[in-house]
């Protein structure tokens, strides 16, 4: 059932299903993906999500509740009131100044149900079934967004693809926003791994690639110069990251041994030599007819001698 959603939610996204291998030799392809625990994280990051929020309507359940029950007795203590027992006062003597009695709990207990009474007597009575139905609306949207957001939490998972040729990698991430990034050996600088607490418990580790470019920096690095402005990739949530970081640094010191880069600079630089070939031509016939002419001028200077 899950793969035939996952296939029509893909083909409605427009996302392909696997991604193509970056540049390089074909047999060198070698692809990873994220592992497992890194799956059940996410997941175990859902069920919290979750549960907050199934607490939340259970809350609003007990309130509602709540609220029809004391808006049912206001409305029937408003109905028919039931005169509430006074207390003998001494008498007032024209002498005594008129100072207000102190009011007692009991009192204002009484004084703040007669005024939740009156505002009960003026609430309309569709008000409370309003609340449920919205209340209602809202446990029905509740429940479709759970399985909705399980499923992108599962495809975001499965959309993780991390491809490393002899010349390059390519990094794919996301569903709803997919982001691929490619890196040539050539301008990565730094390969190194992280990992938390947590990734250490659960087996995972995270590998940073580095590589300098001429675009933005990357967002939360820190320093300044050529360190704040290099790109990042990052293998998530990989098991083998020991594995993934020395076949990316072994083919990083091949692509550099054998001097390779991409196509256009191997274009320019093969394009290159046929100039400088030609100016060392012209030099050399330059040198060799100031040569010549310095033979002509010796072989004149010593006829002249003879004579």
């Amino acid at each position: 059932m899950f793969e035939w959603v996952k296939a029509r939610v893909l083909r409605l996204m427009r996302v392909p299903h696997e991604p193509e291998p970056p540049q390089g030799a074909p047999g060198s392809v070698r692809v990873f993906r994220a592992g497992l625990n890194h799956y059940r994280l996410r997941v175990l990051r859902w069920y919290f999500g979750q549960a907050g929020a199934l607490i939340g309507i259970g809350f609003s359940l007990v309130f509602l509740s709540a609220l029809e029950a004391g808006l049912d007795r206001a409305r029937e203590r408003a109905a028919s009131p039931v005169p509430s027992p006074t207390i003998d006062a001494p008498s007032e003597t024209p002498e005594a100044s008129p100072s207000p009695r102190p009011r007692t709990r009991e009192e204002r207990r009484r004084a703040q149900e007669r005024a939740i009474a009156r505002v009960a007597a003026r609430t309309p009575s569709y008000v409370v079934p309003l609340i449920e139905f919205i209340e209602f609306v809202g446990i029905l949207i509740f429940l479709l967004q759970m399985v909705i957001t399980y499923a992108i939490v599962r495809l975001e998972f499965e959309q993780h693809w991390y491809i490393v040729t002899d010349r390059s990698l390519r990094i794919r991430t996301g569903i709803l926003r997919l982001q691929e990034s490619t890196m040539s050996f050539a301008n990565i600088q730094q390969v190194e791994i992280r990992q938390g607490p947590l990734q250490r418990f659960l087996g995972l580790a995270d590998v940073c690639v580095r590589s300098a470019g001429g675009g933005d920096p990357v967002a939360g690095a820190k320093g300044h110069g050529e360190e704040a402005s290099l790109h990042l990739g990052v293998f998530e949530g990989v098991t083998n990251a020991v594995e993934i970081r020395d076949l990316v640094i072994e083919r990083l010191c091949r692509f550099r041994e054998a001097g390779l880069g991409d196509p256009e600079d191997a274009r320019a630089a093969g394009a290159a030599p046929y100039p400088a070939q030609s100016q060392d031509s012209a030099l050399s016939d330059a040198v060799a007819e100031l040569v010549a002419e310095a033979r002509a001028l010796r072989g004149a200077a010593g006829a002249a001698m003879a004579r």
